[in-house]
């Protein structure tokens, strides 16, 4: 899988191809070169389900500023 089809995936579909790729390697019955290629794409897939999470949790947080007049990170509610 390229990484710009891993880009078109959402956060469950990445995740759920990112899990069904650990499990095989964890199996142990691929050729070397077919694991180096699933480990590669299963690198590629958890840099985008980290990227997904951590845009999340940006929009989630905001800067407020208390009342000794020093800001600090909050979650939206």
């Amino acid at each position: 899988m390229t990484a710009a089809k891993i880009k078109t995936m959402t956060f469950e579909e990445a995740f759920q191809k990112l899990e069904s790729i650990v499990e095989t390697l964890e199996k142990g019955e691929s050729s070397l070169e077919d694991s180096m290629k699933l480990f590669e794409e299963g690198m590629e897939l958890s840099r985008f389900c980290a990227s997904k999470l951590n845009d999340a949790e940006k929009k989630l947080l905001r800067l407020v500023k208390n009342d000794d007049k020093d800001f600090q990170l909050e979650l939206m509610e």
